[in-house]
């Protein structure tokens, strides 16, 4: 699938690049076709130190704990091994997708937050990507069947 990158936030789009980007408002023609935008490991089954730490994790909780039946809850953390935030190297944002459509973005502050988060959503199939963007290796993504 072709991903496009908005030149001014970074934002990935999938497939098409929108009329705007739903981040920072650009314009159509601010957005350039990237293969490469997304980084992928070397050997998927063999990870290296440096992919577990930056390839996010999701868990789905089909047990809806915040409004009741037809929804779930999904946490996503950034790494088998927790990635570092120190202001040198961190996790600037986690952009999350149904299935490929874009539904909101979670910066974080360098020694403030830990590169994780908790989603509450109200679907009951597709599949959920997790896009983290790494300030010194890129960006780095996950997908889970929900």
């Amino acid at each position: 699938m072709k991903t496009f990158v908005c030149k001014r936030c970074g934002y990935i789009a999938f497939g098409e690049p929108p009329q705007n980007c739903p981040i920072c408002n650009a314009p159509k023609q601010d957005f350039e076709l990237d293969p490469n935008a997304i980084k992928k490991p070397a050997d998927p089954k063999n990870l290296s130190e440096l992919e577990k730490k930056h390839i996010p994790l999701i868990e789905i909780k089909r047990q809806c704990g915040l409004v009741g039946s037809g929804c779930l809850d999904a946490n996503i953390k950034i790494g088998e091994i927790i990635h570092p935030m120190e202001a040198k190297h961190y996790i600037m944002y986690i952009d999350l997708y149904l299935d490929y459509n874009f539904i909101c973005r979670y910066h974080l502050t360098p020694e403030k937050l830990n590169p994780a988060l908790g989603i509450h959503l109200k679907v009951g199939a597709g599949k959920l990507l997790a896009l983290e963007n790494c300030n010194l290796h890129g960006r780095w993504m996950a997908e889970k069947e929900i």
